[in-house]
């Protein structure tokens, strides 16, 4: 596969236009176009509507995004991140810039997305570690460009890394920022719920013991760690009930009752819920 060179007026780019397969369309997130540039002269581009997501990083120089009705300046370091679906637009600065930048798209984008924002997730940002994104973008740039014919699922691979660097980098959860004794106070209840899940624990007893109010509690926790109190309470008894119903020939009752369940029944509906499958047939299947 070639490697386009455009050499103009305004930028000079190298870029991929990336066709996947039909199983790869169907099935993946998959690479649409992948490049880099250097701008020559000041210019902007605008788009809409378009079936992609983008991430760009500006590597050096400056500019700005305009995105849902805010304008944002960018400088080095700066990552963009964008529903291509809405309008967008974004303009080289006089201190004319060189970026990095990937648009893709899969069948679960609209909901990964959706989690981004959810977690604080912001359409642009100054990236902690811009190196680490700048390597994924050179790793599917490569994979873009190689004949290997597994490169679907290499490519796949690379853009799942390289949303889970957006999720960790960009976590910015709220305009108002928690106190930092307040998010001591919570990391000091989350580790409570680590080595207490298999007794009784109700948000009333939480706020109890850490003189904070639950409403407060279930608000802040969820900022902090992503999902409310009761949703990571149920993690932690799942996650521990799969290991005893692979390594323990444990009844079920047996352990519903180790993983803080007094109802096998519901223990049983839940577990199937979060699982897919019954813990019977969990255990049968490993």
């Amino acid at each position: 596969m070639n490697t386009p060179l455009f050499d103009g007026e305004l930028v000079h780019s190298s870029r991929i236009l990336y066709t996947p397969s039909p199983f790869a369309r169907a099935s993946l997130l998959h690479l649409q176009e992948v490049g880099s540039l250097q701008a020559r002269q000041p210019h902007s581009s605008s788009r809409q509507g378009l079936a992609s997501y983008l991430f760009f990083l500006v590597e050096s120089g400056s500019g700005k995004l305009d995105y849902e009705g805010i304008s944002r300046p960018l400088q080095a370091g700066d990552c963009v991140f964008l529903d291509c679906r809405k309008p967008y637009r974004h303009h080289t600065g006089q201190d004319l810039w060189r970026l990095r930048w990937v648009h893709f798209y899969g069948p679960n984008m609209g909901a990964i997305y959706k989690k981004y924002q959810e977690r604080g997730g912001l359409p642009a940002f100054h990236a902690r570690r811009p190196d680490a994104f700048r390597e994924v973008l050179e790793t599917l740039y490569t994979l873009a460009d190689s004949d290997d014919y597994v490169r679907d699922m290499q490519i796949y691979g690379g853009l799942v890394e390289l949303l889970t660097l957006l999720m960790k980098e960009s976590w910015h959860p709220g305009v108002t920022r928690v106190p930092e004794s307040k998010k001591q106070n919570l990391q000091e209840i989350k580790e409570y719920l680590d080595t207490h899940y298999t007794e009784k624990i109700t948000l009333d007893g939480l706020s109890e013991r850490f003189y904070i109010n639950k409403f407060y509690l279930t608000r802040v926790f969820k900022e902090q760690f992503g999902q409310p109190v009761n949703s990571y309470l149920v993690q932690l008894r799942i996650t521990q009930a799969k290991r005893m119903l692979r390594f323990t020939d444990h009844t079920i009752e047996a352990v519903a009752q180790d993983c803080g369940f007094s109802d096998a029944n519901y223990f049983s509906r839940l577990f199937k819920k979060v699982e897919g499958i019954t813990p019977g047939e969990f255990r049968r299947q490993w």
